[in-house]
């Protein structure tokens, strides 16, 4: 594949090595002296630039007719508007807010588990994310995903809220509480998620730990693989788990 590659910091130099490896060529790259150009000619991009470039990179692409995956986080409160670009373009795009296959696959732990600590209310969860001070967004997109899952899985939480922002839920209030996420910045932590069930008696824990950006990089590249497979014609909004099968 020839990949129209936005954003070229750490993560994308990540992918560059993984792409290369894998086969592929980087076929331009695009940052900040030469923002706002079109991957005409292209098989597929990839994005992972800045939130305030997410949805203007995403719209380039459509507009050119490339697919494009889409690794940036801290923009989904446009999200409907992405979606709406995709059907009006009968374009392609691929979002995440975490491209790593074992993160990926411990959101599939993360739903179960919701789901079965649900009718346990001596339980309550709580989420911890620490990411490196470079990181723009917190909670991180991963951490989001999580809690958002975590309400889709259960009738006792529902939506998310950052620790120390707003006041804390009672526990006897009747009414579904927010998931609350701790997050913290600190040296060049690649990233590390736990969602804790804890009652009076015990701590249940679940927790993915990442040693470096090579998994993201490569979860990314699979995916851009899959979303321009020249033997498959794939048109839609797509994540991580239609990969995954």
């Amino acid at each position: 594949m020839n990949i129209a590659l936005y954003g070229t910091g750490k993560m994308g130099q990540a992918i560059t090595q993984v792409a290369r490896k894998r086969g592929h060529a980087i076929g331009m790259e695009v940052h900040a002296t030469n923002a706002g150009t079109s991957p005409n000619g292209m098989d597929v991009a990839i994005e992972f630039s800045r939130p305030e470039h997410a949805v203007a990179n995403i719209r380039l692409c459509l507009d050119a007719g490339v697919a494009v995956v889409v690794g940036t986080t801290g923009w989904y409160d446009h999200l409907h508007e992405v979606q709406q670009l995709v059907a009006e373009q009968h374009g392609s795009v691929l979002w995440a807010s975490n491209f790593s296959i074992g993160v990926n696959l411990f959101f599939r732990v993360n739903r179960l588990l919701a789901q079965m600590m649900d009718p346990q209310a001596q339980y309550n969860v709580h989420l911890d994310e620490i990411h490196h001070i470079h990181k723009l967004d917190a909670p991180s997109g991963t951490a989001i995903t999580l809690a958002r899952d975590i309400d889709l899985k259960t009738e006792r939480y529902s939506g998310w809220k950052l620790k120390g922002q707003g006041q804390a839920q009672a526990q006897i209030d009747p009414a579904p509480a927010p998931v609350e996420i701790s997050s913290e910045r600190k040296g060049e932590v690649p990233g590390k998620h736990s969602v804790s069930w804890t009652s009076a008696d015990d701590r249940i824990i679940i927790t993915h730990e990442a040693f470096g950006r090579t998994g993201f990089a490569t979860g990314a590249v699979l995916a851009a693989e899959w979303l321009a497979d020249p033997r498959q014609k794939r048109q839609g909004l797509f994540t991580m788990d239609d990969v995954l099968g």
